[in-house]
């Protein structure tokens, strides 16, 4: 197995994803590390920690975070992160894991990557903590902002595969976000998708409202990339300002009250860590011809670890092959459907 890291992308480039690398590097060694970018920079961080399964290969470019992703990708043919998406495309890699820029990423997966075969529109797909200490799978995050009812259909295959055999959800279930509960509830869209998901899958449990996304009712939720982005970036700044507002609430509080505060820390503790992005890892990029997973852009070494294991995972599941499987199944019905 291979893994093409995009080790220039993100906050805390390239320290954070050499070093995450190869902490994980001197455990598998089964795994060959191939490291995308500026190897006068990587070499300050590999220099004591010699890995005979760990390559640089250098890049003489670099797609910085405000640039416009189709033009930087196809301009930017040597770039730490089209580098690494070319290695998978060619086979050089089994996968890829970036932290880079967002649409970037996108455009790399869907201009050098290709898509999955019979997929139309792949997704981005975050895992969003819930209060029930688990995860629930949003597809789209923002890949496909005006989607049909087939992608959402596929994403509802695509996203149940992925959380069975990488996120080990053993039979998935699977929510439809809408404005209400009721099955008449929404636009043509949601309603429409609403009725083939009914007919043909299993496991869906129906339409989910916002305010029950995070209480664990389902484990994998489909809706169009405009939405998806609006309750990522909701719940991510939620996240944020609860915790800032709760540590800045107990620095000035009372002395009782910081007495409370301390004996309660452990507990607040866990709380926070359930709602940490770095125990989730990155975000796949779901319907792509190759395996391609987004870190955070502010990802530590241990969200870094996460998304990097994600990776492998996704490799030794062979999801690729199952996805295909999957969604050759569900073709039949999918085609009777026109584009809603």
């Amino acid at each position: 197995m291979k893994l093409a890291i995009d080790v220039m992308g993100g906050d805390y480039s390239p320290q954070v994803p050499v070093e995450s690398a190869l902490a994980l590097a001197g455990a598998r060694q089964d795994v060959d590390w191939i490291l995308f970018g500026n190897e006068a920079q990587i070499r300050e961080y590999t220099a004591n920690r010699p890995l005979s399964n760990v390559e640089i290969v250098h890049s003489s470019e670099e797609i910085e975070a405000g640039e416009e992703p189709v033009r930087a990708v196809r301009k930017k043919r040597l770039s730490s992160l089209v580098l690494a998406a070319t290695a998978v495309r060619d086979g050089r890699a089994d996968a890829m894991v970036s932290a880079g820029n967002t649409g970037a990423l996108v455009a790399a997966g869907l201009l050098v990557l290709g898509r999955l075969t019979g997929i139309e529109r792949p997704a981005l797909a975050p895992v969003l903590p819930t209060f029930a200490g688990t995860g629930v799978l949003l597809l789209d995050a923002g890949a496909t902002m005006d989607a049909s009812v087939k992608n959402l259909i596929q994403y509802a295959h695509m996203g149940t595969t992925y959380s069975r055999y990488v996120l080990g959800v053993k039979e998935p279930r699977v929510g439809l976000l809408n404005v209400g509960t009721e099955p008449g509830k929404g636009n043509q869209l949601t309603k429409e998708t609403f009725s083939l998901l009914q007919a043909e899958t299993s496991n869906f449990v129906g339409n989910i409202e916002a305010r029950d996304l995070l209480n664990g009712e389902c484990d994998v939720v489909v809706c169009d990339g405009f939405v998806g982005n609006v309750v990522l970036k909701l719940v991510e700044g939620v996240g944020l300002g609860m915790f800032s507002t709760l540590k800045e609430s107990l620095s000035e509080a009372s002395f009782v009250s910081k007495i409370g505060g301390a004996l309660l820390k452990p507990e607040l503790r866990r709380f926070r860590d359930r709602f940490d992005y770095a125990e989730y890892g990155g975000a796949p990029f779901l319907g792509v011809g190759g395996g391609c997973i987004k870190a955070h852009g502010s990802s530590n070494h241990r969200a870094w670890q996460t998304a990097l294991k994600q990776a492998i995972q996704f490799c030794e599941q062979d999801l690729l092959a199952k996805m295909k499987q999957e969604i050759s199944v569900s073709a039949p019905s999918q085609s009777n459907n026109n584009e809603g």
